[in-house]
């Protein structure tokens, strides 16, 4: 039997998801000979929590003598960065159609854990740091983390790294507060204006950095000794006071963090943001973070002209928790105020409402959405938008009984798409020993791929092969997300996305006992070849329609 190149893409992927990462990460790939059309607005951007994805090597599984003494999935787990890198090499990512990584803070997170009444737990998730320019030991290395950012790059694929400007890590016995004209303590969040959201802690214990201030500060001592203990002290102060000098900002709290922030850029060659806890930060501090980060990534792009992707300008998407689609470019903070945060540095905002919205019928979600992106309060914007993730505790599948309909709904939803590591494989998100977003957050079921587990009436692979052909169809047609959609039948359900001389097709609740022949309403002309990206067929349209010949409840069309 000849494969097609899609099927032995998805044969590649799911053969080296059984067998495993090889102990060591591989170098990065060659580039692609042809790069394959890439808008932001249409990004498939694949979120992973490293330490649980992939583990390329147990030796870092605890480093600075952190213990397995932690809550259910509260602790370490030891995916790594090598581990990560691996999967890219092995083409997991490719053929997902995934053209953007985001990947948790990678930075140096407190030594001990927390006891907040939920168990012991560790800053696994990267949001705890400790030292803002280290890489996490448990983690890996610089090194490890710039074989990453390059063999993701060779592939086509961005980088989109975590950033946190609003707290630090947690106090424990090993892992002092921060100066206090760094960091305040007090009072606690009540969320009920900007005040009330910004200038506070968000939960006990989480230091809050002061944003808001322009007063100079100097560098913490217990930083300072760390760094002297590395032997890197004179080149991050020489550093620093070159960015202090160059920009003419002060040397307030803000202001550190961002040259820090902007140094995974300068390394590394970082593609874009996702802004942790945005609304708790003044709007104004992101603007200043993006000017900030683009002049990195500009000098960036100058010193490795071989190595950058396109000219495309850095790219930051916002966590604005509860930010709704439908609430356009202002969201309301309380009181009487809102913030405008695509005015303030931001391509995109991550929507938390596809959660609700998914269960819609598809029409309403994908007309609703597209008329809010063209034509609407966020004409020239775009949202990021999701089912479920890390610390969203009501997702919309947890125990994973719809994974073909999430993925047509994620996927099919005009703007990009965040899938959340394993939703690709039905990792399940309500894990029954752990609590709270400890459910959202186990490792990767490599395991039930390698051994296409079955469940409620599906089998793993079917829904991997399922995400597959949708992510790829995304990654060769940006009207797909970034299109204009219009429906052009009810029943059977089929519409078309318009972007410039991109245009598709897609049929979706079609019946399986017979083969289906799809009105194109003009779309496509007769006589030109149409390939259906589901299952792989090309067919001449005739009539002013397409019969491919096949039995599948979903047909994607678009011409190669």
């Amino acid at each position: 039997m000849k494969l097609t190149p899609l099927a032995m893409t998805l044969a590649l992927a799911l053969g080296a998801a059984a067998t495993g990462a090889p102990a060591l990460a591989a170098p990065a790939a060659q580039k692609p000979a042809v790069r394959k059309p890439f808008l932001w607005e249409n990004a498939t951007i694949y979120f992973v929590l490293t330490d649980r994805f992939n583990n390329a090597f147990t030796g870092n599984d605890l480093a600075y003598e952190r213990r397995a003494d932690a809550g259910p999935l509260r602790g370490f787990m030891g995916g790594d960065l090598a581990g990560l890198t691996n999967k890219i090499n092995e083409g997991y990512f490719d053929s997902l159609g995934v053209n953007a990584i985001w990947l948790t803070p990678p930075v140096e997170q407190i030594h001990e854990g927390t006891d907040e009444g939920t168990g012991k737990s560790y800053g696994f998730h990267g949001y705890w740091a400790s030292d803002f320019t280290a890489v996490d030991a448990n983690l890996g290395t610089e090194n490890d983390f710039r074989n990453l950012v390059d063999a993701a790059h060779a592939r086509g694929i961005r980088v989109i790294l975590d950033v946190v400007m609003n707290h630090t890590g947690p106090v424990t016995r090993y892992d002092p507060v921060w100066p206090s004209d760094w960091v305040r303590t007090a009072p606690q969040c009540t969320y009920k204006d900007p005040k009330t959201t910004i200038d506070c802690t968000l939960v006990a214990n989480l230091p809050d950095v002061l944003t808001d201030s322009d007063t100079p500060v100097e560098l913490p001592e217990r930083l300072m000794a760390k760094w002297q203990r590395e032997g890197r002290f004179e080149r991050e102060v020489k550093e620093l006071n070159e960015f202090f000098a160059r920009t003419g900002y002060p040397r307030a709290p803000r202001y550190y963090l961002m040259k820090w922030h902007a140094d995974w850029i300068r390394k590394y060659g970082v593609d874009g943001f996702r802004a942790d806890t945005v609304k708790h930060v003044e709007a104004k501090v992101w603007k200043e973070l993006q000017t900030v980060a683009s002049s990195a990534f500009e000098d960036w792009k100058r010193a490795n002209p071989d190595k950058k992707l396109s000219d495309d300008k850095f790219y930051m998407t916002a966590e604005v928790f509860n930010y709704r689609i439908e609430d356009g470019q202002l969201h309301d903070l309380g009181g009487g105020q809102s913030a405008n945060y695509y005015q303030n540095g931001f391509n995109s905002l991550i929507n938390f409402a596809l959660v609700e919205d998914a269960k819609k019928d598809y029409e309403t979600l994908f007309s609703s959405y597209s008329a809010a992106l063209h034509g609407g309060a966020l004409q020239g914007y775009s949202v990021v938008n999701y089912l479920d993730s890390h610390d969203f505790d009501r997702p919309f599948d947890a125990a994973r009984k719809k994974p073909f309909e999430s993925a047509n709904k994620l996927l099919l939803a005009p703007g990009a798409a965040q899938i959340y590591y394993g939703d690709e494989t039905a990792r399940r998100l309500d894990v029954a020993d752990a609590v709270g977003d400890a459910k959202l957050r186990s490792f990767m079921n490599w395991d039930e791929l390698e051994r296409n587990a079955q469940r409620d009436g599906y089998k793993l692979a079917e829904v991997r092969a399922h995400w597959s052909k949708l992510g790829l169809f995304r990654q060769a047609h940006v009207a797909v997300g970034a299109g204009v959609h219009q429906q052009l039948e009810a029943k059977p359900y089929v519409f078309k996305r318009t972007l410039g001389s991109d245009k598709v097709v897609v049929a979706l609740d079609l019946p399986t006992d017979q083969a289906s022949s799809i009105k194109l309403h003009g779309v496509f002309a007769n006589g030109q070849k149409v390939r259906d990206y589901y299952s792989g067929k090309t067919a001449v349209v005739k009539g002013g329609a397409v019969n491919f010949g096949t039995r599948n409840a979903v047909v994607l069309i678009g011409q190669d």
